[in-house]
């Protein structure tokens, strides 16, 4: 007996659309390994009709005063709350993700963002007005760029669409989005509902189109002529091919890359605080974010105490199916992310003693017990790339210097913490520290007014925040003779 496959379609100019030449490719329940629907495989035509859509829907949309995409924003947040169940179900099965963590941790942020961005709809403005030459007026208008092609991760689908799309729309731009083609059924809900929205309020169908699809079809939307901005959440290499094709035509870039972030953990901390909270931003979502707490640094003088701590956390954090309360986190996203850690692992130096986890949890599925190594040199292949799984490093350090040496001693610069009752040397770390979010005894909340974004390979642009808003904006210098 055969199950038969959920059938997930395009969104284009308010229609749901198959690929035009009918290619799909499987998508894969990461609980269990199997597939569970299809999604369109979309080719350079879907490219062409999804551009197409939200070049024709720009004018109107850009020409809106803002109190209007308000509106609109707004009622896709309501929206969004009212079919909550069916979301958290959808990116449950999407990601493997608990049920219970969706609920609580992603549903209430996207729809306080959104909200967030409806606001800064109505703060789209320039510098006031002045003179600054003999007869001359200067103002300075903010405008929306136009098309943006925006490409999603599949670490935190819905969460990271709302970080795309909000922004976009709010500033009067229209949206050609396309999730991972390992995640994109709840992309599809979105925008069922986002185009549910649109119509009741009268406005163009294509402000806002989905397309599903691979790698190839990513790079045939940053290459496409009508956008004038891409913005990608996605690796490193993901972030510099879109870079090298953006450039051909001179595109607008916005890149939210990988992390390593460094956890610098000083003598005076609260060790046993500093190992809970640790450890459960190293494990959220199995590791799999980009500023996840997975790179830790102790003083030496409580390295061993804090290893052991943390690696008896390990053993008390489970993993398992989405529908069990009693879990921290699911499976890993596909079968390749589940190699990609795993080979991490099996590639350690004899010097690394893997003090918790270490192994893949059964045969179905791709589940991975929570991991904690120590004993490891600043120039190992762990410590120096992002592993993107639920396996915490500890390395230890001599003192204030070589903290921040071992911590800015990677080739990524998204987020970080330190550790400490010491106010002065937190300030001091705070300014020494190499990356674009600093936390102090605590690490990973996330506000809808502060931004997110990084240096060096991290990328460049911000989310969230009216920085993230701006973004999306370009900037027009109009002078008028007062003669």
């Amino acid at each position: 007996m055969t199950t038969e496959l959920r059938r997930l379609r395009n969104y284009i100019d308010g229609e749901f659309r198959d690929a035009s030449d009918g290619r799909t490719t499987d998508v894969v329940d990461p609980a269990t390994g199997e597939a569970y629907a299809t999604a369109p495989l979309s080719g350079a035509a879907d490219v062409d009709a999804a551009m197409a859509a939200a070049q024709a829907a720009f004018p109107v949309w850009r020409d809106l005063v803002p109190g209007e995409r308000q509106k609109v924003l707004l009622k896709i947040a309501d929206a969004i709350e009212a079919r909550a169940e069916e979301l958290i179900a959808t990116e449950s099965r999407n990601t493997g993700k608990p049920l219970a963590l969706t609920r609580s941790e992603e549903v209430p942020p996207m729809v306080d963002q959104i909200r967030f961005f409806a606001g800064a709809a109505r703060m789209l403005e320039g510098r006031s007005a002045g003179e600054y030459m003999e007869g001359m007026t200067s103002i300075i208008r903010r405008e929306p760029v136009g098309v943006c092609a925006q490409v999603a991760p599949w670490n935190y689908p819905m969460m990271m669409a709302v970080w795309k799309f909000a922004p976009a729309l709010a500033a009067g731009n229209t949206v050609v989005l396309k999730p991972s083609d390992t995640t994109p059924a709840s992309t599809v809900l979105l925008a069922e509902i986002i185009g549910g929205v649109l119509e009741e309020l009268g406005h163009p169908k294509g402000v806002f189109n989905v397309i599903c699809g691979d790698r190839e079809t990513g790079r045939l939307m940053v290459e496409h002529p009508v956008p004038a901005m891409a913005s990608i959440t996605g690796s490193v290499r993901a972030g510099m091919q879109v870079a090298e094709s953006a450039s051909r035509d001179l595109k607008r870039v916005h890149l939210e890359l990988g992390g390593k972030a460094p956890v610098v953990v000083f003598e005076d901390a609260d060790i046993a605080k500093a190992v809970e909270e640790i450890s459960v931003a190293g494990y959220f979502n199995a590791g799999q974010d980009c500023t996840a707490a997975t790179r830790v640094l102790v003083h030496e003088s409580v390295h061993d105490e804090f290893v052991t701590a943390l690696a008896k956390a390990a053993a008390d954090t489970k993993t398992g199916l989405p529908d069990d309360e009693d879990v921290l986190y699911g499976p890993l996203n596909n079968a390749n992310q589940l190699q990609q850690v795993s080979g991490f692992i099996e590639r350690l130096p004899a010097h690394a003693k893997v003090e918790a986890g270490g192994r893949r949890v059964g045969e179905k599925g791709f589940f991975f017990e929570p991991t904690v190594v120590s004993g490891l040199k600043q120039d190992d292949e762990i410590i120096q790339h992002e592993v993107f799984g639920p396996v915490i490093t500890v390395q230890s350090f001599a003192d204030e210097k070589q903290a921040v040496e071992y911590a800015n001693g990677v080739e990524y610069a998204l987020a970080s913490s330190v550790w400490t009752k010491d106010h002065a040397r937190a300030m001091r770390m705070s300014k020494a520290l190499d990356f674009g979010c600093v936390w102090i005894n605590t690490h990973i909340p996330l506000v809808a007014e502060m931004p997110h974004g990084g240096f060096k390979k991290s990328g460049y642009g911000k989310d969230l925040s009216s920085y993230g808003f701006e973004d999306y904006t370009r900037i027009k210098h109009v002078m008028t003779s007062l003669g």
